[in-house]
């Protein structure tokens, strides 16, 4: 996920009485109009779990650090020219930054689209248990960089196509495989992958630990710049030391509690606060560089918006921070730029690809799944708004730590939540 990837994943409370019904409730009571169970028992018969582990410890051993996701994107395209799957490419995004995609045909009919990013953050030091790129197996664990966000999440969905083509199932539609690129960067592989393709259906294979995420929280932001007076340090005294504006400006922001008004169902996902935090400050000259006292510092301030929060609110509450920074100091003076949106995303719970996905999960785990949220940001912030999309993966925090690592279990659970999602979503729109 992006640079902040803390889960804050929330449940849905069930308060038991059909009078008051929150999602959860609301999940019990639909059905696809379909046989699932004698769906999910043909693919489920037909997924190799087997080599769900093993693809998820080859991309582990593959480097895909943001800009170096070439290496990933050819190993995945092989694997699915193997696998014989259809019309399989590098589709350019940006130079030797591909997606790496490929889908199979059934027929006239819905499309289907299982995602993921390729791209990771830098590995982390300290690792003890395995190397970072061994993608070793030990005591029923997978370790490897970048296995949970989100390597694992593609092999399995690789491997659950090819267990719903395995099975037999008399499907109708488009199954696709959608690897992208540049997640960490601008989104720009999600971005070009959905101009160039449609789609009925969406999962994007983040890490949920396996959970069924209807969304997550957006991200705005925002670049204040703090103006005062340079001057050479032995004139302090005639400057105006932006860096010490920047301060009680960043100060307000760090106390301020955002909480816009919400329905009850989004707050009881995401919870009541706008977050909203001075992330990043760039101030002055860089050492080793001649003495002056800076009349420049940046703030760079993250915040991440609920559903339904607009930008105009977060700026609202911006503006009211650094008027108590006025307030403080009459020096202070700033200019305030919006320099990126990333819009939040929600899934309606009553969509089609939500009740498949609840079908699926039931399926496979025997049980009601809930409905949850994270407070990371996903690529559905570029495509969410046109795409029916839920969020399903393996694996959850801690991330980007040493030692990363996945149970089997997990991996093989989200190859057969998968499978059986692509067979209910072809077979229940025949």
């Amino acid at each position: 996920m992006r640079f902040d990837k803390l889960q804050s994943a929330s449940k849905i409370p069930d308060i038991g009485t059909e009078a008051q019904p929150t999602i959860g409730a609301r999940n019990k009571g639909r059905r696809l109009g379909v046989d699932a169970a004698a769906i999910a028992a043909s693919v489920l018969a037909a997924v190799d779990v087997e080599r769900a582990v093993e693809l998820t410890q080859a991309v582990c051993r593959v480097p895909s650090v943001l800009g170096e996701e070439l290496a990933l994107a050819e190993l995945l395209a092989d694997t699915m020219r193997r696998s014989q799957f259809e019309n399989v490419e590098l589709q350019p995004v940006l130079p030797n930054r591909p997606n790496s995609i490929g889908e199979m045909h059934f027929g006239a009919g819905p499309r289907v689209v299982l995602t993921g990013h390729m791209d990771t953050k830098p590995e982390s030091i300290g690792w003890t248990l395995a190397e970072p790129y061994s993608g070793a197996l030990i005591d029923g664990r997978v370790y490897g960089h970048g296995i949970m966000d989100m390597k694992a999440a593609l092999a399995c969905q690789i491997v659950a196509m090819e267990a719903v083509r395995r099975s037999g199932l008399p499907l109708k539609g488009t199954l696709a495989m959608a690897a992208v690129s540049d997640h960490m960067g601008d989104q720009l592989g999600s971005i070009r992958y959905f101009e160039d393709h449609r789609a009925d259906l969406c999962v994007l294979g983040e890490l949920s630990d396996n959970q069924i995420f209807l969304g997550h929280r957006g991200r705005y932001y925002f670049d204040i710049t703090a103006e005062g007076r340079s001057a050479h340090t032995c004139h302090k005294h005639q400057a105006v030391n932006a860096n010490a504006l920047a301060a009680r400006a960043i100060l307000e922001l760090e106390e301020s509690r955002l909480e816009p008004k919400l329905d009850s169902d989004t707050a009881d996902l995401f919870g009541a606060e706008t977050m909203i935090v001075p992330g990043r400050v760039y101030g002055g000259l860089p050492p080793g560089g001649p003495s002056m006292i800076p009349d420049e510092c940046v703030i760079r301030v993250d915040c991440r918006p609920q559903p339904g929060v607009s930008v105009e609110t977060v700026s609202n509450e911006i503006d009211r921070c650094l008027a108590s920074a006025k307030a403080l100091d009459d020096r202070f003076k700033a200019r305030v730029e919006l320099v990126d949106v990333k819009s939040p995303y929600l899934a309606n719970p009553e969509a089609v690809v939500v009740q498949t996905m609840i079908e699926a999960v039931r399926q496979v785990r025997g049980r009601e799944p809930e409905l949850m949220a994270a407070g990371w940001l996903g690529d559905t912030a570029s495509f969410g708004g046109d795409i029916p999309t839920v969020i399903f993966g393996p694996g959850g925090e801690p991330v980007y730590c040493a030692n990363e690592s996945l149970p089997v279990a997990d991996i093989e659970e989200a190859t057969k939540v998968y499978a059986v999602f692509s067979a209910l979503a072809l077979v229940a729109n025949k």
